[in-house]
């Protein structure tokens, strides 16, 4: 197969700087392209596109040929006619009305036919977000519709006691690390707590290494997958301060690193989206309800928006890499679990707190999985178009 990253000039306008010296904290992160496809809700949620404490203290305008602007975000469902590339500007203003940040993107839209009659199988690797088992269940249900690949998912985990077509590499509380490095002498079968990495194997001569093709050949009857996608982050960066931040990061890149040059090493044009990792509730109240006190959804944010900067930073140019923008796609303030509770022991009257703080509900869950379905009708669009080689 045959893909190439996309650049547009627009997309240069999408890492834009502050231009007011005292709002150099507003730091906006639009994805280089969000990825859309007919039918499918495509969302630019305008407090994951800014680093501030409340969005609510500035004005918001998302410039589109396409789409509406609601209170909270930009919202465009495509339909068949909308295939093709729209530019989006967002600006970002204060109270006195001047411009803090600008910022841009490239809305792209693939036909709703992209993989139509193929046979299509990805892997996908990350941890308690996949291991819910939900966004994959998603991805399965979207392309059973008409107009879609046979979708197959690589892996050796999924859901209850007998492994279904649900399947993935997601295990809870894992970070790149681990997946990298952890050896247990158990993969892939037996009790979770005991596993180690489902890609490490044992050399004959006492080491260890990563070994793609001896994984696939123990899990997929020796045929690579067509896609690859990482989702990491949350756990590699969790308990980071501003002052460790960007040292856990270059941690956790060397071992992305790792588990990229794993795959290249078997197949070195294996499509890989690395899916940015997403914003936490919008609210405190989880975080005091998981965590009770010392962890801040404010130093989460911080800690989520820097992980995507810098992938951006790193990865965007990489050959066959992909940034999946899951992160701006989130509902942080409804796709979150939450329910009543008592506004304090002296009053019977309740209110809605979240009460878990990195995981979405299946709401947000399905959120997630619509921006990998829409960046995998875009790489099968693309592999149509692309001329074949000769023999």
């Amino acid at each position: 197969m045959n893909y190439r990253p996309v650049t547009l000039a627009l997309m240069a306008l999408a890492l834009a700087a502050p231009l007011a010296s005292a709002q150099q904290n507003v730091r906006p992160m639009l994805p280089k392209t969000l990825y859309a496809a007919p039918g499918i809700e495509c969302n630019l949620y305008f407090d994951n596109a800014v680093l501030v404490l409340d969005a609510d203290g500035f004005a918001f305008d998302a410039n589109c040929g396409k789409g509406v602007q609601f209170a909270e975000c930009w919202r465009f469902v495509p339909v068949a006619d909308d295939v093709g590339d729209y530019g989006l500007t967002l600006t970002v203003r204060n109270a006195e009305n001047a411009v803090v940040a600008e910022g841009a993107t490239v809305v792209r839209v693939a036909p709703a036919s992209a993989g139509a009659g193929r046979n299509v199988s990805l892997l996908l690797i990350g941890d308690s977000l996949t291991n819910a088992s939900v966004y994959s269940q998603h991805l399965l249900d979207l392309c059973a519709a008409e107009g879609n690949p046979a979708l197959t998912l690589v892996g050796s985990h999924g859901p209850g006691e007998v492994l279904g077509p649900n399947r993935h590499e997601g295990y809870g509380g894992w970070t790149a690390r681990r997946f990298a490095t952890h050896w247990t002498g158990i993969a892939r079968t037996g009790d979770l707590a005991k596993r180690g990495s489902p890609f490490l194997y044992e050399t004959g001569d006492g080491r260890r290494e990563l070994d793609f093709q001896r994984y696939c050949n123990d899990v997929n009857g020796g045929h690579v997958p067509d896609f690859v996608t990482i989702f990491l982050g949350c756990n590699d960066t969790f308990g980071a301060t501003d002052d460790t931040i960007e040292s856990q990061i270059d941690d956790m890149f060397a071992h992305m690193d790792a588990l990229i040059a794993m795959i290249r090493a078997v197949s070195p044009d294996l499509p890989i989206g690395l899916i940015q990792p997403v914003p936490p509730t919008a609210s405190q109240d989880a975080f005091g309800a998981n965590y009770a006190s010392g962890q801040t959804r404010w130093q989460y944010r911080r800690n989520q928006h820097r992980v995507v900067e810098r992938m951006e930073e790193r990865y965007a140019a990489m050959p066959h890499v992909w940034l999946v923008p899951a992160y701006i796609s989130l509902d942080g303030v409804h796709n979150f679990p939450a329910a009543p509770q008592p506004v304090n022991a002296r009053n019977a009257a309740t209110v809605v707190r979240s009460y878990d703080s990195v995981h979405p509900a299946e709401t947000g869950y399905r959120q997630i999985g619509d921006s990998i379905y829409c960046w995998l009708k875009h790489l099968l669009a693309e592999d149509a178009q692309a001329p074949e080689t000769a023999p």
